[in-house]
């Protein structure tokens, strides 16, 4: 029942921002195109990244092609998603910025996708001495409340990007303000995650989080120095 409700709510989260961002399409039926890519090539990434930071340890685990089949991670599919972007962005000639309505959808899917990690169990946080904030998880172990701090980090990105836009912030550049915000947000929080360790207590998820985050400054600064680039937040940016 679980699993089946988090299924549901990721098909949601897509078709909530396939319609979405078919509206802004109507404009430029290459905006549709873009989008899919980055779809595929996020669910893309976060296999590769899931693999590459815990799924190799399951080599000789029974259950290796289930727990692979299921497996994936959030930064993977930003980074895959990022790359899928720009080079389909290139490929077709589009030179609008997209990234300031990715900085709304982006973090919309990924607090949907948790509410179905809160629903599901999984995504849990260390164990904790019980305390007001820690949640109990299936076996009735007190844990940090991980996935909540999760969305409620993504929620609140949601309300800063609306001001933003409202007032003309840093057009252009809201998606690389969340690439930063959200991968320095996961490499902290990775401390306070029960996820496997690599050395020490730094975990596969840490690097990735510092790789998207490096992501996002490496394209703020490319960003703020190409002046010619379109950066019109009142349509599609």
């Amino acid at each position: 029942m679980r699993s089946t409700a988090y299924g549901w709510l990721m098909l949601a989260g897509i078709l909530i921002s396939v319609l979405w961002w078919s509206r802004l399409a109507k404009r430029d039926e290459r905006l549709l195109i873009i989008y899919f890519v980055a779809l595929f090539s996020a669910f893309l990434g976060a296999k590769v990244v899931y693999f590459a930071a815990e799924g190799w340890m399951f080599w000789d685990d029974p259950q290796r092609w289930i727990i692979w089949a299921t497996g994936k991670t959030i930064l993977g599919a930003l980074l895959g998603g990022y790359v899928g972007v720009e080079v389909t962005k290139k490929i077709l000639g589009y030179t609008q910025v997209t990234g300031d309505w990715f900085a709304l959808i982006a973090p919309f899917g990924i607090a949907l996708g948790r509410v179905g990690c809160l629903i599901h169990g999984c995504c849990v946080g260390r164990k904790c001495y019980p305390a007001w904030y820690t949640i109990r998880d299936s076996h009735g172990i007190a844990r940090w409340p991980s996935v909540p701090v999760e969305i409620g980090f993504n929620v609140a990105a949601i309300l800063v990007f609306i001001g933003l836009r409202r007032w003309r912030l840093f057009p252009g550049q809201h998606f690389h303000l969340y690439l930063i915000g959200y991968g320095l947000f996961r490499f902290f929080h990775e401390f306070l995650r029960a996820t496997p360790r690599l050395a020490g207590n730094y975990s596969g998820y840490q690097i990735a989080a510092l790789a998207v985050a490096a992501l996002g400054i490496v394209g703020f600064v490319r960003r703020r120095n190409a002046p010619n680039v379109t950066q019109d937040v009142s349509a599609v940016s």
